[in-house]
């Protein structure tokens, strides 16, 4: 690991002013930190949000939750507030990695990071959440746009996510046995604003598929989707799975996602 100052603010303020030069945000530090150990990344300054009280937290009301940035997995997946409004939410950040991730890993820091195969990124885009930062609010379908890459500037702040309740929502992905990341991983949704399919783990960036999404407006069942066809354009390969693999599996994961939901 490279060496770097580290800072460890308690207001907002504080935090972003500390923001210059090569400096980065921590945010539970279960992607970066292992980067940077690795030197596959490197920074002259982490600025730790750990200590910044009103970045984290859970609000519930009658159109969803709030959730704020620095808010872990595991609290999450364990909030009664989050398990009344959208259980679907609940379930995959209690599925995501293991218990020591979970308990310091955060929202924030998982859909900042923009990791091809991270759970968050699917439920953001399937439940078409806003991203709140210290700047502006941001649209789920604005937000991600690459691989490990946001619509984030320079120096912006994560502080809260905004998910809406969902009519009927479900999130299932086919786990890589080792990481727990999604080789593909499927969160469907239907509500106010319609359906929503988003797939994590089989392209560069979350997307959405709406060939399913357009099927499920018509007749909201699993076979509705799983003899749908995903294209291999773009589908990522490498040695846990091949392109036509995560493509196939697609199918069958939106077709379970759609069954679970409608089983609740």
């Amino acid at each position: 690991m490279y060496s770097f100052d580290y800072q460890r603010p308690t207001t907002r303020a504080a935090a972003t002013a500390a923001i210059q030069g090569d400096a980065r945000f921590l945010a539970g530090g279960q992607s970066l930190v292992q980067a940077m150990r690795l030197r596959l990344a490197s920074a002259e300054r982490l600025v730790d949000l750990g200590a910044i009280a009103d970045l984290r937290g859970i609000q519930a009301d009658a159109q969803g939750v709030r959730i704020g940035a620095t808010t872990t997995h595991a609290a999450v997946a364990s909030s009664a507030d989050v398990r009344k409004a959208i259980p679907a939410l609940a379930e995959l950040a209690e599925g995501i990695d293991d218990p020591m991730v979970r308990n310091m890993g955060t929202l924030g820091g998982s859909i900042a990071n923009s990791d091809p195969a991270a759970d968050y990124p699917a439920a953001v885009l399937g439940l078409g959440a806003t991203v709140h930062t210290d700047r502006r609010d941001i649209a789920a379908d604005a937000f991600f746009t690459g691989l490990f890459e946001t619509a984030l500037k320079p120096g912006e702040l994560i502080t809260a996510v905004t998910f809406p309740k969902a009519q009927r929502a479900a999130y299932i992905k086919f786990r890589q046995p080792a990481s727990r990341f999604a080789l593909v991983g499927v969160f469907v949704s239907q509500g106010a604003g319609g359906v929503r399919v988003a797939v994590t783990g089989a392209k560069s960036s979350v997307y959405r598929v709406k060939a399913m999404e357009d099927a499920l407006a018509k007749s909201f069942t699993p076979e509705a989707v799983k003899s749908i066809v995903v294209p291999e354009t773009d589908i990522n390969a490498d040695l846990h799975a091949s392109a036509a693999y995560r493509a196939a599996m697609i199918s069958v994961m939106a077709s379970r996602a759609v069954a679970a939901a409608l089983a609740r």
